[in-house]
């Protein structure tokens, strides 16, 4: 539960917050309206794309597809999911789809080349530009997304993609098989040949001995004729596998050595120890990438850790893929080798055959023997050859399209409404955070009380920035202020007592004199005597603002060539006289001038109630110093939100540095809603002078009660 002095200073800050806010309103609009707009404006430059999705379904296949054989379910695999994701972005897909839909002239004439691009260049636009590979979390499911300036030409793309790799990926699949049916057909071809030849054999024997009526399927040869048909059988199984072994060893021979890591399959390879190995290599391969693209340095030691962990990995995987292409050499060699003995063999069977059969029916039964077992070999050859066929043309279901893309009606890039939205969101973002920021590192004055505290003086007037801009007239909402202003500094001062005074600001441009020559005004109109001298010789100011001439003034009147009777410039308002700065170029006020400006102030003590000296900045101008040290007394003037506190700070220290007494502070162009205390200052201003027909509303937005501020206390000004 939250606790009542916790909870008063979260809403205290909450309306703070919202204080602020208002007071940046017009900063906050800007940078929106610039966000927003600029947003707009570099969406409707934009050029417009178009997308082509399709979708696929890849599965790992489970060794070689027979059609004899039970079929295992493929599962869901992540690296060799990973793997086709590469797959599909490189050369051997891309380059054929560049190829069959003529996309070197399409994207030169769409990037204005006058010609063709070369197919390099193609590949590089297609995989940086166009086209987007992204996998369905947890499923086999591929999206391929093209975006093309062309909705038709997105589609074409996206579907040609999917056809060449559907085909790719079938011809891999099939590429053992195609080759081993293809060296089947040799065989038989070869087998058909030798058989009609033995059959030519055959006959010429019968025609050579007279033999007539005699059955082919007697036989009087003393050898065992089933141990030779297993012999035979035998052999053409060696001869069999001593031909897929030759097979596997050479498409394994034939990978280059850089690129074998790429192949780790069990399509290709089935040994266990080395897909563990190669799945492996893609997990590290892949914290390699993650941990490159998170912006770590190549130095970063988990960076290097990782590289080395994976340069080991792909290094066993290397040795174990020499020794696997060794093992298939091996075993090649060895079936090789036993197809070598077993034929011996059987051509020992054979000679001992023919050597215990009779002379006449020998050579005849040797060669109907042969032309049978011929004959059975081709029939073994042709059974087997159709069930390589049968399988072949099998589906291979490792690959399904499961849609057609269509050409695009409407573009998917820029996105309006996307692009809006973001600008409305990061626009008010920007603008609150540069305003929260410019509030944060404001090291002005942030309240009345603030200033009073940091400066050890009292605030004896604030000066509304409405009333500061407005004509000055005789609305009292625009005279109350220095009303409130002279009063104060009349409660600072003596009764009845002759002072002079200046207005004093630590830098140039904060309205002191406007300030000033206002509250000139308002002393004359309560009936004192008024001297309004500008001091400030460097940039003179009065003279425009009293509508009067610039010389002869005060720079002639130090200098000695001008009377003090020649320089006033009496009845500028009732009550006022007036002194002007005087017309002599790159006059300054100087430690010589010290003495006559303090003459000249007691001289003019006895003629007037008041002498106010308009200066110049206090920091960084000379005559300021020496200004301060003439006159009774010294206001600092203070321009809200503009200089830094220490700044204003400084001004204090050198105005005490030369043992000016300062009376106070005046704070100047506060805006109606500064917040803080200010509030009470600007809007009991118009209340009072209006005698209380217009009332201020309370932050709560409601009206208090006649008379009463917020907390319900009567209201009661200085005066």
């Amino acid at each position: 539960m939250v606790s009542a002095p916790a909870s008063s200073r979260l809403n205290a800050s909450f309306a703070d917050f919202l204080s602020l806010l208002r007071r940046r309103l017009a900063l906050i609009a800007l940078i929106f309206a610039v966000v927003v707009l600029t947003t707009l404006g570099v969406t409707a430059l934009l050029p417009n794309w178009y997308l082509g999705t399709t979708k696929i379904r890849v599965e790992k296949p489970d060794g070689e597809v027979k059609l004899f054989q039970a079929q295992s379910v493929a599962g869901y695999d992540p690296y060799y999911l990973q793997d086709q994701l590469k797959t599909l972005q490189s050369e051997k897909i891309l380059s054929p789809v560049i190829e069959s839909l003529g996309l070197n002239a399409k994207l030169g004439a769409s990037l204005g080349s006058p010609v063709p691009l070369t197919s390099g260049q193609s590949y590089a636009y297609l995989i940086a530009k166009m086209l987007r590979i992204d996998p369905q979390r947890s499923s086999s499911v591929i999206d391929i997304n093209v975006y093309a300036r062309d909705g038709v030409l997105a589609a074409a793309i996206a579907n040609e993609i999917a056809r060449v790799y559907s085909e790719d990926r079938i011809a891999f699949a099939t590429s053992a098989q195609r080759e081993g049916v293809s060296e089947l057909k040799k065989q038989l071809a070869t087998q058909e040949e030798t058989v009609a030849k033995q059959s030519d054999v055959v006959e010429k024997l019968r025609k050579d001995l007279n033999i007539q009526g005699i059955d082919l399927t007697a036989r009087t040869i003393d050898l065992d004729v089933d141990s030779l048909r297993v012999m035979k059988g035998q052999l053409i199984a060696m001869q069999i596998d001593a031909d897929r072994r030759k097979t596997e060893y050479e498409s394994f021979k034939a990978i280059p050595r850089d690129r074998r890591l790429s192949v780790v399959n069990s399509e290709l390879i089935r040994d266990a120890n080395i897909l563990q190995l190669g799945q492996a290599y893609l997990l590290a391969d892949q914290s390699v990438t993650r941990l490159r693209s998170s912006g770590l340095g190549e130095a970063h030691r988990d960076l290097v850790s990782a590289v080395d962990n994976r340069n080991k990995i792909a290094e066993q995987l290397g040795a174990l893929l020499d020794g696997y292409e060794s093992s298939l050499l091996i075993a090649y060699r060895t079936a090789e080798a036993g197809v070598a003995t077993l034929t011996r063999q059987l051509d020992t069977a054979g000679n001992n055959q023919i050597a215990s059969a009779s002379d006449r029916m020998r050579p005849f039964n040797d060669a109907t023997l042969k032309l049978d077992e011929d004959r059975n070999l081709l029939r073994t050859f042709k059974a087997l050859l159709r069930q390589r066929e049968i399988d072949f043309q099998q589906p291979k279901r490792t690959i399904e399209i499961l849609n057609t893309a269509e050409p695009s009606r409407s573009p998917s890039k820029p996105s309006w409404p996307l692009n809006t939205l973001f600008a409305v969101f990061f626009g008010g973002l920007l603008g609150v955070g540069v305003a929260v920021s410019l509030e944060y590192f404001d090291s002005s004055f942030r309240s009345v009380a603030d200033a009073e505290a940091r400066m050890g003086l009292p605030v004896l007037g604030v000066i509304p920035l409405a009333v500061t801009r407005g004509a000055f007239g005789d609305d009292p909402a625009e005279s109350e202020p220095y009303r409130v202003l002279h009063t104060n500094l009349n409660l600072m001062l003596k009764p009845g007592q002759t002072a002079s005074f200046a207005i004093f600001s630590a830098g140039p441009g904060e309205g002191k004199s406007t300030t000033l020559q206002r509250l000139a005004l308002t002393m004359a109109a309560a009936g004192e005597r008024v001297l309004l001298i500008d001091s400030d010789l460097r940039r003179p100011t009065q003279h425009h603002l009293c509508g009067r001439p610039r010389q002869p003034g005060l720079g002639d009147l130090l200098a000695g060539r001008e009377t003090l009777a020649a320089v006033i410039q009496p009845g500028i308002a009732p009550n006022l006289d007036f002194i002007p700065s005087g017309g002599q170029p790159g006059f300054t006020l100087g430690l010589v001038h010290g003495p006559r400006l303090k003459s000249l102030i007691a001289e003019l003590h006895g003629r007037y109630d008041r002498v106010i000296f308009d200066s110049p900045p206090i920091i960084g101008v000379s005559d300021a110093s020496v200004l301060a040290s003439a006159v009774d007394g010294a206001l600092l003037l203070v321009q809200h939100r503009r200089n830094p506190a220490a700044m204003v700070e400084r001004a204090r220290q050198i105005l005490t540095g030369l043992k000016a007494p300062v009376l106070g502070l005046i704070l100047n162009q506060v805006p109606l809603n500064a917040g803080e205390d200010y509030g009470y200052y600007t809007n009991n201003y118009a209340y009072y002078s209006e005698g209380g027909k217009k009332r201020p509303r309370s932050r709560s937005g409601s009206t208090p009660a006649p008379g009463k501020d917020e907390d319900g206390d009567r209201l009661v000004l200085k005066e």
